[in-house]
């Protein structure tokens, strides 16, 4: 038998159910996620202990898988013509992609905490360009909550000066997460868009990926990047069943996101995924010795703050009509 896109189980769950349901999803998907990301780019393979430097060509398997599943939903599905216009979907995954290569590519210089709570920042850029790009308005109490947010990350992520009194170290890694940030935000205004048109979750994943695929097949091809993996996994055999399990937890996690945006939209998700991302933390310092500083933790407290003012008065969202 043939089901609908949006089963009746998830039609009737109510809306906190809904959120619930959607965060733990998200949570164990990308807890797995994270932990095999940290292995495969800080891990070392063979005799010789090389390491794995082909991030484009790890983001492109997991297109590829995120792409089959979204594929396969809809094939078991009852899923209406989709009449969203592609170049809003090829713009998606452009940026979509690009924050992905850049987040992952910050793991060369800082360690899995780092990213994430600097990747917790994504509210931020996903808020702004959305008012000023989507026509998205927002009550005070958003903004104060995402505020603490930003507050809270920021004492995470302040590094303790000592020859040169210099609290904070921008280096290439910060720089890339900042990039990651900024397209994140621009791909929210896309999903907002598509939103409109009425586009389904798989539909929006399926379409995302493909676009992805595009832009990193012609990478992998003019940077030669694609033969060197290749060449790397025929070094390493070791390393494709950890490649093929990123992408299947990429792919699990991906089904609730784009849940969660077509139902609650991009901030919300935006704010789900910082929230699961404290817990993944808490993860990687058990996991892989990467200790908190009391300062980091009180920062942690007050991105909770944020977050659980967010919950309770901030979600009155006012829309634009463009």
């Amino acid at each position: 038998a043939v089901v609908s896109t949006q089963s009746t189980g998830m039609k009737n769950l109510g809306h906190n159910a809904k959120l619930l349901l959607c965060f733990m999803g998200i949570f164990c998907c990308y807890f797995y996620y994270g932990v095999v990301q940290e292995k495969i780019t800080r891990g070392t393979y063979g005799a010789e202990k090389e390491r794995y430097y082909y991030t484009m060509f790890l983001v492109f398997c997991q297109c590829i898988i995120n792409a089959l599943f979204a594929k396969g939903i809809l094939l078991i599905t009852d899923s209406p013509a989709d009449k969203t216009p592609k170049h809003l979907s090829f713009i998606c995954g452009v940026t979509y992609v690009g924050a992905m290569l850049a987040s992952n590519a910050s793991l060369k210089w800082v360690n899995y905490p780092t990213q994430v709570l600097g990747k917790s920042c994504k509210p931020i850029p996903v808020m702004i360009l959305g008012v000023f790009l989507a026509g998205k308005r927002y009550n005070l109490v958003k903004y104060l909550s995402v505020l603490l947010i930003v507050i809270g990350v920021a004492l995470f992520m302040y590094k303790d000066g000592k020859s040169d009194g210099s609290g904070f170290s921008f280096g290439s890694g910060e720089m890339l997460l900042l990039t990651s940030l900024t397209l994140d935000g621009l791909t929210g205004v896309s999903q907002e868009k598509m939103r409109g048109y009425g586009m389904k979750a798989h539909f929006m994943m399926l379409m995302m990926n493909l676009s992805a695929l595009v832009v990193m097949a012609m990478s992998l091809l003019a940077t030669g990047e694609v033969w060197e993996a290749i060449a790397f996994c025929t070094r390493h055999p070791e390393i494709v069943p950890e490649i093929v399990t990123f992408g299947f937890a990429s792919a699990l996690g991906q089904n609730f996101i784009f849940i969660t945006v077509s139902e609650f939209g991009p901030l919300m998700c935006s704010i789900m995924t910082t929230t699961r991302k404290f817990f993944t933390i808490l993860g990687s310092v058990l996991l892989f010795g990467n200790a908190l500083a009391t300062r980091q933790w009180i920062g942690t407290g007050i991105v909770f703050a944020g977050l659980i003012l967010n919950d309770r008065f901030g979600r009155t969202v006012k829309v634009d009509k463009l």
